[in-house]
């Protein structure tokens, strides 16, 4: 016979998946949509060829702008990344394009208004982006370009077209949608798992004290935290909301996805082809400063 107390923690570990499940699959699938539009339009190609042109200043907000709405994979990131200082491009400009690119993007947009709504979703985005471009700035400052690394990284091009026939281009963006929403549903699987149990199993006092607002250090905790348990974007932020729904300030919950989705162990792995040591070491002081700038303005907006 099992414990009252398990089954209960069992039906809510249930139900809350259950609503998790609900509120993203229909989301996500929508951003699928979205992200293979988008694909069809504007190619990593076309995107590296535009950034080449600009300077720092006005590149560096096109930058972000690009970096945001572009949702290549790493695939195809990193090579821009790599394309953009090999031509020269300041260090600044480029740093904007991938500083915002893993925070501000059509999937976190659009979860992340599923799960917190319009005020929170527009806000987050206002913050990072503006963050992004303030990182990228003080970045392109410090005189750093000696610390790119001399490496060509060969592009392994995601599947992009571009076809003049709009109705070609929605129906490859409803196939390319399909291929990457099987592609991606298995982390956002593993996070919706992993928040319901979060929420139904976890103790709240545990979470509190580490997390909660008895912590001082907690928005600084959430931002190391988020890196080793990162998979995805679309496995953060369930986890994220059950993080939330438990009782986390949405700004230490925030610097957590932040801190996740910037300094992600794969991401780290690349970046080091093409940053030494002391320029990886900058990356990763930024996205802990745009992490924790975000959790602290979230915190005090919203406590």
């Amino acid at each position: 016979m099992i414990p009252t107390e398990i089954q209960n923690s069992l039906i809510a570990t249930g139900e809350y998946f259950i609503q998790l499940s609900i509120i993203l699959i229909p989301l996500f699938i929508i951003a699928s949509f979205l992200v293979g539009l988008i694909r069809e339009y504007l190619s990593p190609e076309r995107v590296e060829k535009s950034l080449k042109k600009r300077d720092e200043g006005t590149g560096n907000f096109i930058a972000a702008f690009f970096g945001s709405i572009t949702p290549f994979c790493s695939c195809s990131t990193i090579p821009i990344l790599a394309g953009l200082l090999q031509a020269g491009a300041p260090l600044g400009l480029s740093f904007a394009f991938l500083l915002s690119s893993p925070l501000v993007n059509w999937i976190a947009i659009i979860l992340l208004l599923g799960l917190f709504g319009l005020n929170i979703t527009i806000l987050y985005v206002i913050t990072t982006f503006t963050l992004a471009i303030t990182g990228s700035l003080i970045v392109g400052r410090m005189n750093l370009e000696k610390h790119v690394k001399d490496v060509r990284i060969k592009t392994n091009k995601c599947n992009t077209t571009t076809n003049p026939k709009h109705s070609q281009n929605i129906k490859n963006a409803l196939t390319g949608s399909l291929s990457f929403f099987w592609d991606m549903f298995p982390y956002l699987l593993i996070g919706m798992i992993i928040g319901a149990l979060i929420h139904g199993i976890v103790p709240e006092n545990i979470l509190d004290l580490f997390l909660g607002t008895e912590n001082p250090l907690a928005v600084p905790l959430a931002v190391v935290l988020g890196a080793p348990v990162y998979i995805s974007m679309e496995g953060m932020l369930p986890i994220a909301a059950a993080l939330a729904d438990s009782g986390i300030p949405i700004g230490t919950v925030l610097a957590f996805v932040i801190g996740g989705a910037g300094v992600s162990i794969p991401n780290v792995i690349m970046l080091s082809k093409l940053f030494d040591k002391t320029l990886l070491t900058v990356y990763i002081g930024t996205i802990v400063f745009v992490g924790m700038t975000t959790g602290i303005i979230f915190n005090i907006l919203y406590m």
